[in-house]
């Protein structure tokens, strides 16, 4: 009985040192620091590269449903620019995480950075302190081209002062932020632009590097790393009690858009977000033209086909 008591009472004072040592480590890697290049990218005047930046942010890009906590379809559908003065909070598993001011305003936005360093935070996933970027956002792969007109489009905004709540993590959000958040960055060489057209090829583009199909309708880890097959069905997202989960958009039998002709894939995009609570950018998608639809639609079609995950097949089902 001694002995067992003994064991127990070491057992018990290891496992306390070595609580102490993991909250003591997951302290000090809190605020990590990374290097990454700076992408030469400078921000254009012109109109036109202005005008195809706010078409990439209202649309296939939908920066707009991420930057604005005030309705931003409503303002869209009237026309009307869109600030994008940030403070959307996302209740996640890690914690509580809040969109950026990426308005010009030189002390609660953007306009306090370098052009290099919004492209380093877009491209490269490390924000101008050199902390990670938890990576919510797909544009790593944009072309030069694009992510100037992005940029400029940025720039071009009015500022709007807005300073937005730090992210909030939790006990998990910390233990993620210290051991699995790092920098990601290109996939390969970024091209310097990609040719518009209706081709899969265009469409693996819009898809993979602007428009985040993926990241909603694949798998991920609390870190925001791919753990799914590609497309075949993302984890759950719940919107004012309602839950969704982003469906199989493979060519498997099972997936949403299974049958599915080119205009049925274009007319249902042009009807926008039919149920209100949806996650789903409808209204920023619709707002693409049909040579990117065409694309989109083109490329999802080569996709192999993959089953959707069943524990949230299941967990759909009631």
């Amino acid at each position: 009985m001694k002995r067992l008591k003994k064991i127990v009472k070491w057992t018990g004072i290891n496992l306390l040192i070595l609580v102490v040592v993991i909250a003591a480590v997951t302290g000090m890697r809190q605020n990590l620091h990374f290097d990454a290049p700076y992408p030469n990218i400078k921000a254009s005047a012109d109109s036109a590269i202005i005008a195809r930046g706010r078409h990439l942010v209202f649309g296939a890009a939908h920066c707009i449903n991420c930057h604005n906590a005030n309705n931003p379809d409503s303002l869209a559908a009237l026309g009307l620019d869109v600030p994008l003065s940030g403070a959307v909070k996302f209740e996640l598993p890690v914690g509580d995480i809040y969109s950026k001011n990426i308005t010009p305003d030189r002390e609660t936005g953007i306009g306090k950075f370098t052009d290099g360093e919004i492209a380093r935070v877009l491209r490269y996933g490390v924000h101008p302190d050199g902390k990670p970027v938890f990576d919510f956002m797909p544009f790593h792969d944009m072309s030069d081209e694009d992510l100037t007109a992005v940029i400029s489009y940025l720039r071009a905004q009015k500022p709007v002062y807005n300073r937005v709540p730090e992210i909030d993590p939790n006990i998990i959000g910390n233990l993620v932020i210290a051991y699995l958040v790092k920098p990601v960055g290109p996939s390969g060489p970024v091209p310097a632009s990609v040719k518009k057209d209706s081709t899969a090829a265009y469409g693996q583009y819009l898809v993979n590097s602007i428009a985040e199909c993926n990241g909603c309708h694949t798998q991920r880890d609390l870190s925001g790393a791919y753990v799914g097959e590609p497309f075949a069905g993302g984890g759950k997202f719940e919107e004012k009690g309602v839950v969704f989960y982003p469906p199989n958009i493979t060519t498997d039998s099972s997936s949403r858009i299974f049958g599915w002709q080119e205009a049925d894939f274009i007319n249902r995009f042009r009807m926008g977000k039919l149920i209100p609570q949806s996650p789903m950018p409808w209204n920023a998608y619709k707002t693409m033209d049909d040579v990117e639809l065409k694309a989109i639609y083109r490329y999802l079609k080569t996709i192999k086909p993959a089953k959707a995950p069943v524990f949230d097949q299941q967990l759909a089902e009631k």
